[in-house]
């Protein structure tokens, strides 16, 4: 295993590979974000993959049999809180990254070799470059017990972590570039990382990483911090070397098969299929919004306009492994994703992509922040946030939460489709049947209340409140905006239901 020096190019005009370097240069963030300067100043140049066809042609089981020798995880000698393992190309890990490691502002290439992995049955029929780099890294941290997995970097600019007790669930990503619009999505990725070497009592790992695509360079800075609720706090400035339609940040991405609002089981044997259930907004205004997610038939994008957001994220709230029954993939325990950005992020909009799925093994949810403008050409876009990655209680609304979202036929009259919404929450467990609590149903148009359909009933076996109503949709077949919340004249006792309907 080689350890060897490595540093950025300041001066010099980017016109080779992201990994060219000079000796000497200390490095920290503002280092990073003039070299992306730099970079988006030049045209795009991919890096040419140095992975051989072979690994290439690999199968899943046979790359899975390549593993990392845990005798060699890095910092493990020195007895570090934080410690890490690299993932080996090949099979459709095609794109490789530069990792390196930085001991102070001193940074260090971390080199491949082969002697870092056990190939297990694995015939290699050629050799391996020194310089091909890994597929991305996994972090150890003792989270619940000794060696655990805190998070992984891996593929593109995605990254997932864990809390205390969680299992691996949805992604984030450092950004996304026309989600959703009908000329196709561009995947930025992240070209080189570098891991701050944490100090022997260290409660925090600091990640920094250079993001490049054809739109679009940027410096990003990454600190970990675990525990029941895993924060990560984000620091970036993108450059653009050209316009792009939509710039999506604080991305996530989730999968949604589905659910208890589905209306087929696509004959699997589990109730409930998804890592996230539904988007929660707040709005800069103060109103809380949850959006229940679905597959669709086919895409299907929204947008919730808002001013300086106070927060958004995708969220697995039904935590009762009943609803799930998976014995293997623990969707009750799968982590939810809340944004918080850090200042003002201006006049904008939530941005939520819901693809269609045939299965469970594809992410089909998309939800970031796209906002109304962006800088000038020549001056980058600066934000920050944070992201918790949590299990329960973390970010709900101060008054009552949907609970549940079903659907079902009416009897005797097919025509109409029948709602129902559960509403949960501390005060309304507490309260009595109260004729005084009543639902606020809007209907968009394409759509009508049928009559003496709307109920409201207080539940006695779980102190939740459910709303019914039937809807007639007038023939047009578009898709119906719904909302309700549950209000006790003059107070507001809920956040906003919303939900997208296609008859």
């Amino acid at each position: 295993m080689k350890l060897l020096p490595c540093c950025l190019v300041l001066t010099a005009v980017l016109s080779s590979l992201p990994g060219s370097r000079a000796q000497g240069e200390p490095f920290d963030f503002e280092t990073l974000r003039f070299h992306a300067k730099l970079l988006a100043a030049q045209p795009y140049h991919p890096r040419e993959s140095q992975v051989p066809k072979f690994l290439l042609d690999l199968s899943y089981d046979e790359h899975r049999r390549i593993r990392f020798d845990p005798d060699h995880t890095w910092w493990r000698r020195e007895r570090l809180p934080f410690q890490l393992q690299f993932f080996h190309p090949g099979f459709i890990f095609n794109h490789t990254v530069q990792l390196h490691e930085l001991d102070g502002r001193k940074p260090r290439d971390i080199e491949f070799d082969r002697d870092l992995f056990i190939y297990d049955r694995v015939d290699l029929p050629g050799g391996i470059p020194d310089t091909m780099g890994f597929a991305g890294f996994r972090i150890l941290y003792d989270l619940n017990k000794p060696g655990d997995e805190l998070g992984a970097f891996l593929g593109a600019s995605y990254f997932r972590l864990l809390c205390s007790k969680a299992f691996y669930g949805l992604s984030a990503r450092g950004l996304a570039i026309n989600t959703g619009e009908p000329e196709g999505e561009e995947f930025p990725v992240f070209e080189e990382l570098w891991v701050q070497k944490p100090a022997p009592d260290a409660r925090e790992l600091v990640v920094y990483a250079l993001l490049d695509s054809p739109s679009v360079t940027g410096a990003y800075r990454l600190e970990i911090t675990p525990g029941a609720a895993t924060v990560v706090r984000v620091r970036a400035a993108v450059y653009r070397r050209n316009d792009v339609k939509a710039m999506g940040l604080a991305p996530l991405t989730s999968m949604f098969w589905h659910g208890e609002n589905s209306r087929t089981t696509h004959g699997d044997f589990r109730p409930e299929v998804h890592d996230s259930d539904g988007l929660l907004l707040q709005r800069g205004g103060g109103e809380w919004l949850w959006r229940p997610l679905s597959n669709p038939d086919k895409l299907r994008l929204t947008s919730f306009a808002d001013e300086n957001p106070r927060g958004f994220g995708l969220l697995q709230r039904d935590r009762d492994f009943e609803h799930y029954q998976d014995l293997e993939a623990h969707y009750h325990l799968r982590p939810s994703v809340w944004v918080e950005p850090v200042g003002a992020w201006g006049l904008g909009a939530v941005r939520l992509v819901e693809l269609s799925t045939p299965d469970e093994t594809s992410d089909n949810i998309v939800a970031c922040w796209v906002p109304a403008s962006l800088p000038p050409p020549d001056e980058p876009l600066e934000f920050e946030y944070k992201l918790h990655w949590y299990l329960d209680g973390a970010k709900r609304p101060p008054a009552g939460y949907v609970a549940a979202t079903r659907l079902s036929n009416v009897q005797k009259h097919p025509e109409l489709t029948r709602f129902l919404v559960d509403f949960d929450g501390p005060y309304l467990n507490a309260q009595p049947a109260d004729p005084a609590i009543e639902p606020v149903i809007t209907v968009g148009e394409g759509a009508a209340l049928a009559p003496d359909t709307v109920t409201i009933q207080k539940n006695p076996n779980n102190g939740t409140w459910r709303v019914t109503f039937a809807l007639q949709p007038d023939g047009s077949g578009r898709t119906i905006e719904l909302r309700c919340f549950l209000r006790k004249t003059p107070h507001v006792l809920t956040e906003t239901w919303s939900y997208l309907w296609s008859p």
